[in-house]
């Protein structure tokens, strides 16, 4: 979302950076995953057992969905104009729903991962509070960032 907003170039390029980075974090999740259903298999952990597993593996559905209707919208073969512009505020609207999905699964991820280690008091508990607050704010700053007018792109053709 800021990438597309902050970088000065044609709209073609804005296009291609933000589905890069975004396919990007496709990849990271995919990887981030994976990484988690290994380690529940060493450990001998149930898979999908808790709200941050189940938050998580919606919001990466829905993250991958998004991506590839505005991959196939917007980008790759690209959609008529009209229609451009009546998906626009659907897929922006997504976007910033997807946002909040994430900052919610990295929160709970957060809290489970302190309560399964008993972290009560402790000087880790603090920073695993102050990690989730400052995601937290991250979150909310980036939402808030992209709502203000004077980081619209100036074009708004589709």
């Amino acid at each position: 979302m800021m990438a597309y907003r902050t970088v000065r170039a044609e709209k073609i390029t804005k296009k291609i950076v933000h589905m890069g980075l975004h396919l990007v974090a496709i990849c990271m999740g995919i990887i981030g995953i994976n990484a988690a259903f290994k380690f529940h298999d060493q450990v001998n952990l149930e898979d999908m057992y808790s709200l941050h597993s189940w938050i998580g593996i919606v919001t990466f559905c829905l993250y991958g969905l998004q991506w590839l209707l505005g991959l196939f919208t917007f980008l790759f073969p690209g959609a008529d104009a009209m229609t451009k512009t009546r998906l626009l505020p659907w897929h922006i609207s997504g976007g910033r729903a997807l946002l909040m999905m994430i900052i919610c699964t990295a929160l709970t991820g957060l809290s489970e991962k302190a309560t399964s280690l008993r972290l009560t008091g402790s000087h880790e508990s603090r920073l695993f509070n102050f990690t989730a607050f400052f995601v937290l704010l991250f979150g909310i700053s980036i939402d808030i960032s992209i709502s203000f007018a004077r980081f619209m792109h100036v074009d708004h053709t589709i």
